[in-house]
């Protein structure tokens, strides 16, 4: 099984991606995930300017699930530009710039210093559900505004390929996702986290986050994303590429990823749960699994369920 996969012109040496948020700070953690197994790397969310995020305690986990209200810290675009140029000196994978704004015009301003960069991929982040203290409703939660920051990016991209990345905390994905695509966007990452929750310390009978919510992460939330993939997947006749991301720890869970249509897989909570070998394990699971199965090429998966669904719909 080979699990080269290539996409809007940049190729990857296998599906797996790191999600935005987890390691994702400095050129030297870009590289020692590529170094275990990584296809690809996403950047932390960049700030056009400094924000501070929130204070501790930021995160919380169980075996099932994690809740975090870090706030999406981060020094700015003069500390991605430094960093983002270390990384492109021997670039060992290819680089997702993920980028998040409290306004159109500053999410434009971002993408034009970040895209003279030269990442790989933009990776716009409309969708975290644990700024809403500071900055009311993301952009993802309305048609309309998700359509607005699309454009105001893609007027400034160039020959970047564009993903928005979406919300599960919305009543129809796949209306958002389409609202998108008519605006410009490239492709999709679906999902960002869920809610936000909370968890209450039953000895203070306080909540545990400093924020008090956060967003949910973790393999609880996985059904949920194969849902969201496969109402954006349907919602854009399967044309935009997707990077899936939620609640995969195993090679057979990227695998129902893909099926729902996702192109690439992301991975992020499952580092604590796995450790750094995640992407080489899931790897590995993915081709044992496919072995068993028959399968010679991701494209037989990439989805596969809508195919199957049709199939069945035709008798």
């Amino acid at each position: 099984m080979d699990l080269h996969q290539k996409l809007l012109g940049v190729t990857f040496r296998n599906p797996t991606v790191l999600a935005s948020g987890i390691w994702g700070i400095t050129a030297a953690s870009w590289r020692r995930v590529a170094a275990h197994g990584a296809g690809a790397v996403t950047t932390k969310s960049l700030w056009l300017k400094e924000h501070k995020g929130h204070p501790n305690p930021t995160v919380i986990s169980t075996e099932h699930w994690t809740l975090n209200a870090v706030g999406v810290p981060d020094a700015g675009v003069e500390k991605a530009r430094e960093e983002i140029g270390e990384y492109n000196r021997d670039k060992p994978v290819p680089l997702i710039a993920n980028i998040i704004a409290d306004s159109v015009g500053n999410y434009q301003k971002t993408a034009a210093a970040i895209m003279k960069l030269q990442p790989d991929f933009l990776e716009v982040n409309i969708s975290c559900p644990n700024v809403e203290d500071e900055f009311g409703k993301p952009f993802a939660c309305s048609a309309t505004d998700a359509a607005a920051v699309t454009r105001a990016v893609k007027e400034v991209s160039g020959k970047i390929p564009v993903f928005i990345k979406l919300s599960p905390n919305v009543d129809d994905i796949g209306l958002i996702a389409a609202s998108c695509a008519e605006a410009g966007a490239d492709g999709f990452t679906v999902i960002n986290t869920v809610g936000p929750g909370m968890a209450i310390d039953l000895r203070s009978r306080m909540p545990i986050l400093a924020n008090k919510v956060g967003g949910l992460s973790g393999p609880a939330i996985k059904p949920i994303a194969v849902k969201c993939i496969a109402d954006v997947y349907r919602a854009t006749e399967g044309e935009k590429p997707i990077i899936g991301t939620g609640g995969v720890l195993t090679g057979e869970d990227a695998i129902e990823l893909l099926l729902a249509g996702a192109s690439l897989i992301g991975i992020g909570t499952a580092v604590a749960y796995r450790g750094a070998d995640v992407f080489r394990l899931v790897c590995e699971e993915m081709k044992t699994w496919c072995d068993q199965e028959g399968v010679k090429k991701l494209s037989e998966l990439i989805g596969g369920m809508h195919r199957e669904l049709a199939k069945h719909s035709k008798k």
